[in-house]
């Protein structure tokens, strides 16, 4: 028996627990399960068509026994399958197969055997079953995962939208902001990316060897192929694309990797910043009874998660792009290096579930400490030399940039004294001197409050 020690994947062996809710839709055995459902639909519509004469429509008895088998499909099923592949070497053909062997003691369908995979390549099963698996496993695990990052999000911004916090741009004391703002500047745009992968129709096709309908065409020339595969592609749940070559080209898949890839370098730019964060003691971690910072270090308490989030995400990020590139490409009508590529679909997301889970992890431990946040502000009067020198420029003082430059830059800091005693010396009416006398650090924060409240 495979071993969880013994997986050559850590999605497989030390992630599995993790990543499990991704083998219903990207495992061996969810394709084959799509590829049954799929191959039976096609049938049904088949049956269901008026304008194809060729088969009759099945009795309510054997409708209702093929919608069985599609939805009991097993896994003990899925080995059957595996094991009609070994000799036919074509796993498509031996799903085909399979459904022939399932139904023998059906007779309708038995005697229907022919009409299994008419007029279909590969490519027209696979096609739609990929783009079934994709659609399930974004709406049931890996946006809804997103949704619970953007969530809490949108609680921290809320919770501190009117703690002052000083900023850093190029990691040098600026302008200060509150930190419930900068967490609602990271949901307003994970919120975005998200919404473009959800947007992202998954298409489909079923036209044939290259495209054309043209066995189709011969075997049934009086009915209208393209609008049937069209309403059978739609009825799945999938837009139809209606002009291929072999494959359903990928452009839609290729638009979900690249979404997600978005996604989650927006997720990375947040691990990295709470991180930071955390190092300058704006935020302290909840600590879990019984777990360990370092080996010898009994007193650390490290951001693991955010650790474990990025180096995910980047791994997630690096399939995702070459997903995203190659999947388009194919060698005039068809060739196969689309197929082993496809089957790592799962390998991608499940990377990107372990960098959400991680990040979600990461941000329900976190906890502000204003005594640290408000320190630093206090030990920051220069950043007041912004508004200083803009009052000074409203008021038309010729050189403002100029004299706070020399007032302030270089100096390590001025002091709050200084500061008062350079406004008070100033040709400015004395409200406007009263406003820049009663600004602090931490009372400098423009619409930051109003911003994270209002996102």
């Amino acid at each position: 028996m495979p071993h969880a020690l013994t997986a050559l994947s850590p999605l497989d062996g030390r992630y599995a627990a993790k990543t499990r809710a991704l083998q219903e839709h990207f495992s061996e055995f969810a394709l084959v399960r799509h590829r049954v459902r799929v191959e039976i639909a096609w049938l049904k519509a088949l049956a269901d068509e008026p304008g194809f004469a060729l088969l009759p429509p099945f009795s309510p008895a054997t409708v209702a026994e093929l919608d069985r088998v599609a939805a009991a499909f097993s896994v003990a099923d899925a080995e059957r399958v595996k094991a009609i592949e070994a000799t036919t070497n074509h796993d498509v053909k031996a799903v085909e197969y399979w459904l022939r062997e399932a139904f023998r003691g059906n007779a309708e369908v038995a005697a229907a055997g022919e009409f299994i995979h008419f007029a279909c390549t590969s490519e027209d099963i696979n096609n739609l079953a990929h783009g079934l698996m994709v659609r399930g496993g974004l709406a049931q695990v890996l946006l809804p995962a997103i949704d619970a990052i953007a969530a809490r999000l949108d609680g921290l911004a809320r919770e501190h939208a009117g703690l002052a916090m000083l900023a850093r741009t190029h990691g040098q004391p600026a302008t200060p902001t509150t930190l419930g703002k900068e967490m609602a500047n990271v949901a307003w745009r994970l919120k975005r990316a998200r919404h473009a992968v959800a947007a992202v129709e998954m298409l489909g096709k079923v036209n044939g060897a290259t495209g054309n309908f043209n066995a189709h065409v011969v075997a049934a020339p009086s009915l209208d192929w393209p609008a049937f595969a069209r309403r059978f592609v739609t009825g799945l749940g999938l837009g139809y694309n209606p002009l291929t070559i072999q494959i359903e080209p990928h452009d839609a898949l290729a638009q979900v990797f690249d979404a997600l890839a978005r996604v989650n370098t927006i997720l990375v730019d947040l691990d990295r910043d709470a991180w930071g964060y955390i190092s300058l003691g704006y935020f302290r971690q909840k600590v879990k009874a019984g777990e360990v910072g370092s080996s010898t270090m009994p007193h650390k308490v490290n951001p693991i998660d955010f650790e474990n989030s990025e180096g995910n995400l980047g791994l997630a990020n690096a399939l995702l792009r070459h997903l995203a590139e190659k999947l388009p490409v194919s060698r005039w009508q068809r060739d196969l290096t689309d197929s082993t590529v496809l089957r790592n679909m799962g390998v991608a997301f499940g990377y990107c579930l372990l960098g959400y889970e991680a990040c979600l992890r990461g941000l329900g431990k976190l906890e502000a400490n204003p005594a640290r946040i408000a320190a630093d502000l206090e030990d920051c009067w220069d950043v007041l030399a912004e508004p200083v020198q803009t009052v000074m420029r409203a008021h038309r003082i010729e050189g403002s940039y100029e004299k706070l430059k020399d007032l302030t830059r270089g100096k390590g800091g001025i002091t709050k004294d200084e500061l008062h005693r350079f406004v008070a010396a100033l040709p400015l009416p004395e409200d406007a001197k009263a406003r820049l006398l009663a600004l602090t650090p931490s009372t400098y924060v423009g619409l930051a409050a109003t911003l994270a409240r209002e996102s």
